[in-house]
């Protein structure tokens, strides 16, 4: 299981020395107060950090530049408690690197109406003071995330706790690494990309390997680690024989069994998070993999199918942004396949060849082996199931060419009609926001891929921040698009992004 890092937020309050110690020590101790708050209100994934008010040019520069610095730290909340000058924050802001969020609140909820003064006034000037900061961050041209409302607002504390994942979202951006076995499908556009120009923009690193160094560390797995695996998968999972000879078929899961220590053994060795395969380049492997596949996403690794680096790695993206989410729905790859256009009942029906995460299954999870047409190995064994209902996210970053654009579609999941049991694959089944025509229609107009990157667990604002703090364009499809103001943002986009 990939380990994820326990992350920290500082809360930095600010502040100037116009009215005397006793309104800086208020100050302080109604930060120290706020941040108490937030971190026992049970809905922050992670923990708020309390640091001395910052109120010189001095301070906020050397406040940031230890953000900077310091490995824990995923990003810095600022409040401007009284009137602080924003030229002091010139310097530190331009030298900071992380996400930042502009908390913009009181320390008070309701206006004291009888004995409200000037010194209250002066003490409690956020409205104030937070305008003033707000303004140099945006003439800065600074991407932030700006939260209003009171700080025990549950509602105020869901959004800085949605920003949370997204801000570890974008500093673990810089720490993904993904192992290509072999290269792309042939002649398939969707999958390339330039992947020099997504370690500039989004820190990841690409790396091809050839299929027998890594078939190496799988045939190097000892019968006795593959056996105990093979124990756990038939303790855990339904078995689905299906006529099939029951020694034969445990020799078929075995060697998912023996892929999957092998691979998982070498993407630890070699520090890499996310894989990709290609059915077309399998070298001395004798299964395309499959449950191996499936399991290792689940323990949190990114995937993509043929090839797909770019989906490969929004998934172990996206996977670190859910670490941890009590009672998680789940993250995957998903491909789009075929289509009901029954009225009343359109939707999209989700699958892959073999590789499709249980995170996302509801109800029992089956074994199952089948012949593949694909990659002219063995029958492979794969976990078979259905995904569970509810919204999701799907999205698809993709290389134009000049500049990469995330996709970003709200789906409905639901089940089918009807069961459908010669198709020996995972599923899910969506209708995409705002109805199966417009959706559809928005995808391709936006240059959106097969493969996906998908999530119950994650909303488009957070992936639209992610994109934002990556500079790069967010194309959002949700219960307002209209294709007509679709176009017209696509084309402003060329214009922006260019």
């Amino acid at each position: 299981m990939l380990k994820q890092k326990q992350y920290e937020f500082w809360f930095c309050v600010g502040s100037q020395d116009l009215y005397g110690e006793e309104c800086l020590n208020h100050v302080a101790g109604h930060s120290q107060k706020i941040v108490e708050e937030l971190n026992k209100s049970g809905i922050l994934p992670y923990p708020v950090i309390w640091k001395p008010t910052l109120i010189t040019n001095e301070l906020i520069r050397k406040t940031f530049n230890e953000a900077n610095l310091d490995d824990d730290c995923a990003g810095v909340i600022t409040w401007m408690h009284t009137f602080s000058p924003a030229k002091s924050w010139i310097l530190g802001l331009q030298e900071y690197r992380k996400p930042l969020l502009h908390l913009h609140t009181q320390f008070n909820e309701e206006i004291p109406y009888d004995s409200i003064d000037m010194d209250f006034m002066n003490e409690n000037q956020s409205a104030h003071g937070d305008r003033e900061y707000g303004h140099i961050v945006s003439r800065m041209r600074i991407e932030r995330k700006v939260v209003v409302g009171h700080f025990a607002d549950p509602i105020v504390i869901g959004k800085i706790a949605s920003w949370m994942r997204t801000a570890v979202g974008i500093v673990e951006s810089s720490h993904i690494r993904v192992m290509r076995i072999a290269d792309n499908m042939r002649n398939v556009a969707v999958t390339e990309g330039d992947k020099v120009e997504a370690q500039i923009k989004f820190g990841w690193e690409i790396d091809a390997y050839p299929v027998n160094e890594i078939t190496e560390s799988v045939d190097a797995v000892s019968s006795s680690d593959v056996n105990a695996l093979v124990d756990e998968y038939y303790d855990k999972y339904d078995i689905l024989l299906e006529g099939r000879d029951p020694g034969e078929f445990r020799k078929h899961v075995a060697v998912q069994a023996q892929i999957e220590l092998g691979f998982e053994r070498f993407l630890e060795e070699k520090n890499y998070q996310a894989i990709v395969t290609h059915f077309g380049d399998l070298g001395g492997l004798k299964q395309l993999p499959g449950l191996a596949i499936q399991r290792l996403m689940e323990k949190g690794y990114g995937f993509g199918a043929e090839g797909d680096w770019k989906v490969a790695a929004m998934v172990r993206l996206m996977k670190v942004m859910t670490a941890d989410l009590k009672n998680p729905k789940g993250t995957s790859m998903l491909e789009d396949y075929t289509y009901n256009l029954v009225k009343g009942k359109e939707g999209i029906l989700q699958a892959h060849m073999l590789e499709v995460c249980p995170s996302i299954a509801d109800g029992p999870v089956s074994i199952k082996c089948q012949p593949l047409s694909m990659g002219d190995r063995e029958d492979p064994a794969r976990l078979v199931f259905t995904s569970k209902e509810g919204t999701g996210v799907a999205v698809s970053l993709i290389d134009l060419g000049n500049r990469f654009r995330l996709i970003i579609n709200d789906v409905n999941c639901k089940k089918v009609e009807k069961p459908m049991p010669k198709l020996p694959v995972a599923t899910n089944f969506w209708t995409p926001e705002p109805d199966m025509y417009t959706g559809a229609e928005a995808w391709i107009l936006a240059g959106g891929a097969h493969h996906t990157a998908f999530s119950y667990d994650l909303t488009a604002d957070q992936m639209g921040d992610w994109a934002n703090a990556m500079g790069i364009e967010a194309v959002y499809i949700d219960k307002d698009t209209k294709i007509r103001d679709l176009k017209r943002d696509l084309m402003l986009g060329e214009i922006f992004y260019r």
